[in-house]
């Protein structure tokens, strides 16, 4: 039950943002006895093997879940956050790790369904095989498609429920990630309006992330939450990754205020150099709440590793 394929990245520092925020919108959601629909745009594998030579190719998860392995008097969402990883690691050592879709399946209910879409056809099929072998839900409950997500999304849109959860997280390796994250998002808006959206983005530079933020704020009668986190200094070469976010689009009212103690909390423990920081706006919040660590930053140390179990 892992990936051996894409798993570069997993349980960096972005994933544990993205995690801690999907975990809390989807506790929300459970609040009421009313199933929804979870929808995952860009499943990718599932599950993901950091014993195992992809994960410790460039080893991200060291300065990620890695050093949140032992934290103590956690913030709610990232002690939430946490207690998902170490479901999946009994033992106690840091061996698994899950993608979206695998944190999703192991938070929802019987009344609740997964739709996940993958176009990569050896990550889906990793995916299918680790479905295959869960037995938390019925296999009529979890529904995985091979297509492209941004187009596949109007399929699902609205759900018979009326509730919806929809995260849209691409690789953005193609510039035209940016325009398709706006125009699926104005489409799905047109067919549910009251779904919510999380979007993922990297921190790089590059023009088309300040774009893209800006059209998807601006769009008509909507509330949105935007939350960054940023670990280092922006490289001089303006190529790497130096920091995440999410624009959350009809978001929860309790996340703003969960936010504001998670991610200070988030961008000391996982800062790299001095110039970590975090923002967290919104359209109620206009003016931002933003800092850097200014700190002295922890030595990245890898955690316990366990044996890959094949």
């Amino acid at each position: 039950m892992f990936s051996y394929r894409h798993g570069f990245h997993a349980g960096n520092h972005a994933d544990v943002l993205k995690h801690c925020v999907l975990l809390g919108v989807l506790n929300y959601f459970k609040q009421k006895e009313t199933g929804f629909v979870f929808v995952d745009t860009h499943a990718g594998a599932g599950l993901y093997d950091l014993t195992g030579k992809w994960a410790n190719t460039r080893s991200e998860y060291a300065d990620g879940i890695g050093r949140l392995w032992s934290a103590n008097q956690a913030p709610e969402l990232v002690t939430h956050y946490l207690a998902e990883i170490k479901e999946l690691n009994p033992n106690g050592e840091l061996s698994l790790y899950p993608g979206s879709p695998w944190l999703a399946l192991q938070t929802i209910r019987t009344q609740d369904r997964l739709r996940l879409f993958e176009l990569l056809a050896a990550e889906a099929d990793v995916l299918a095989h680790n479905l295959a072998q869960q037995r938390r839900l019925a296999p009529r409950a979890i529904k995985l498609e091979v297509r492209d997500g941004f187009a596949a999304l109007k399929s699902v849109l609205p759900p018979p429920t009326r509730r919806a959860l929809v995260l849209i997280d691409p690789a953005y390796e193609n510039k035209q990630d940016y325009r398709s994250v706006v125009q699926t998002i104005k489409d799905a808006l047109t067919r549910f309006s009251t779904g919510c959206y999380l979007v993922w983005y990297p921190r790089v530079n590059r023009l088309q992330v300040e774009q893209m933020l800006k059209q998807l704020q601006h769009l008509p009668g909507i509330e949105w939450l935007q939350a960054e986190l940023t670990v280092s200094k922006a490289p001089v070469d303006q190529h790497g990754l130096f920091g995440s976010g999410l624009l959350v689009i009809n978001p929860p009212y309790t996340l703003y205020k969960q936010l504001s103690t998670a991610l200070p909390w988030l961008a000391k423990e996982l800062a790299q150099d001095s110039h970590a920081g975090w923002k967290l706006r919104s359209s109620s919040h206009k003016t931002a709440k933003t800092t850097q660590t200014n700190k002295t930053t922890k030595s990245s140390i890898p955690p316990p590793v366990a044996r890959s179990r094949r």
